[in-house]
């Protein structure tokens, strides 16, 4: 300790020297300069202070510690987005990059030491924005190609099969092989199905599909008949905009929905 305290002490010593030298030629510079050196940005070149690396920026900040909620705002919208320029969009891409690993940090370090991680909404106002960055960023980059050169610039795909015969949207690369030469990529990317076993599970999984999509039709018709049952002259352009699959004009001519009184008197 005695070591370290005799070369702490003079490690500081020299740091506020250093800074009191720094401050000292900013203002004989302004002094000589005028109204040519504003700030103390223009004369950085002669800071002697180490940049400093510190770990501590991957995690909360301390006040935050311990709390079971964190004051946060919303996110960004492609609104606000599209009015800033490109280079504030850079900027602001990097804040919210560093955001989110601060906040997956601290995640991950609360759920190793099993306490309860405040916010976590937060994760999802971040992702939120920078998806609204790349989304006004993919604009103008589609606008300025389609200016200049008549195309989008998107890097251009196609709907394929994959081997279990299920159709998904693929994004065409440049590789310096050509298709028939390329046995690596052509054992890797086959966009085509066979077998029986393949076709079984076709059938099967457009089964289950159907079966999805028709309980959820049965379940939007019973919901509608109990809307209808208990509240008669609510207006049904509204239940038609939210269950657009339902035929509420063919319900109404059911006896289920009209209880125990005539809903043309009341």
């Amino acid at each position: 300790m005695n070591i370290i305290n005799r070369i702490w002490q003079p490690s500081i010593q020299i740091c506020k020297f250093s800074n009191v030298i720094r401050f000292g030629m900013v203002h004989l510079l302004r002094k000589s300069c005028g109204a040519e050196i504003q700030s103390i940005s223009s004369v950085k070149c002669f800071s002697l202070s180490s940049r400093r690396f510190d770990l501590s920026e991957f995690f909360e900040d301390k006040k935050n510690l311990g709390e079971n909620e964190v004051k946060h705002g919303r996110a960004w919208t492609k609104d606000e987005l599209r009015i800033k320029a490109n280079s504030d969009l850079h900027k602001l891409w990097f804040i919210l990059l560093k955001e989110r690993n601060m906040l997956l940090t601290m995640e991950h370090e609360c759920n190793d030491k099993m306490e309860l991680f405040p916010s976590p909404e937060r994760l999802d106002k971040v992702k939120e924005s920078m998806e609204n960055i790349e989304h006004v960023v993919r604009e103008r980059n589609r606008a300025y190609y389609e200016l200049g050169t008549g195309e989008t610039g998107e890097r251009p795909g196609k709907l394929e099969y994959n081997q279990l015969g299920l159709r998904f949207y693929y994004r065409m690369f440049e590789h310096v092989i050509p298709k028939h030469r390329n046995g690596k990529w052509n054992q890797t990317h086959k966009f085509f199905y066979k077998g029986a076993a393949v076709t079984k599970f076709l059938r099967l999984y457009r089964e289950k599909l159907y079966n999805v999509k028709r309980k959820q039709r049965n379940r939007d018709r019973n919901e509608v008949m109990h809307l209808l049952k208990r509240f008669p002259n609510m207006d049904r352009n509204i239940i038609a905009a939210k269950y657009p699959s339902v035929d509420i004009d063919k319900l109404s001519k059911l006896d289920k929905i009209r209880g125990n009184y005539d809903p043309v008197k009341v």
